[in-house]
């Protein structure tokens, strides 16, 4: 299997084989909680204007959305992992829209199938490009922050029966600026407790292929034994 890593939308766009779309903090972190807090499906969208309209008509339905890394008035919950757990999703679907992660899956050409992931589903989501045995894989960093190579790498050296160390990948995040705001509570929408729940990897035994419908991708759980 030859393992290609890109990233953003262009990266996207040059993809091959089978893709897997990485955004950690935190959109498709923000799936995988939601997965696993019962939500039947999480539709991904590319702008917060589509995700009002697709929610509006789908009974029950909540909106996950942030821009450029801040909430938006009028939806309650931002693209926080913390939020999400908090939030009653058993059988409701989850409209996301972000501004790395749902963009950039986005720009995965068709006939290129896709998996997102964070490093809570990275394992699972190895096992499963191992299952599917491309002879491409196109590792997918959908903003360049060193969490999401980190992430990537992650998953390669699983991939290649090796043992990461995501530790020393995760340094340069944890040692950033960005990090430090985050950690002091002053980033608004994007509570602490989002690094824990973010940062901990193979907290869930599933991957999330994500499909093309009419106007989004739907992503669900897909169990990995």
């Amino acid at each position: 299997m030859e393992v290609v890593h890109a990233t953003g939308i262009e990266g996207a766009r040059s993809a091959r084989g089978l893709a897997v779309v990485i955004d950690v903090l935190r959109s498709f972190t923000v799936s995988a909680y939601a997965l696993a807090g019962g939500a039947r499906e999480c539709r991904l969208v590319t702008t917060t204007q589509e995700a009002r309209a697709l929610a509006a008509g789908i009974p029950g339905a909540l909106i996950c959305a942030e821009e450029n890394g801040l909430p938006v008035e009028g939806i309650a919950i931002s693209n926080s992992p913390t939020k999400i757990r908090e939030a009653k999703l058993t059988n409701k679907i989850l409209v996301q829209r972000s501004t790395a992660g749902t963009p950039v899956a986005a720009a995965v050409r068709a006939g290129v199938d896709i998996f997102a992931c964070s490093l809570v589903v990275a394992r699972a989501t190895a096992q499963a490009c191992l299952l599917r045995n491309p002879s491409v894989l196109t590792l997918i960093a959908s903003a360049d922050f060193p969490e999401y190579h980190a992430c990537a790498l992650y998953v390669e050296a699983i991939i290649n029966g090796e043992h990461p160390d995501l530790e020393r990948w995760l340094k340069p995040l944890k040692d950033s600026e960005r990090y430090t705001s985050v950690r002091s509570g002053h980033w608004p929408g994007f509570p602490p407790t989002d690094l824990e729940l973010a940062l901990e990897p193979d907290r869930f035994s599933f991957a999330m292929p994500a499909t093309r419908q009419n106007g989004y991708l739907s992503v669900m759980a897909e169990s990995i034994r």
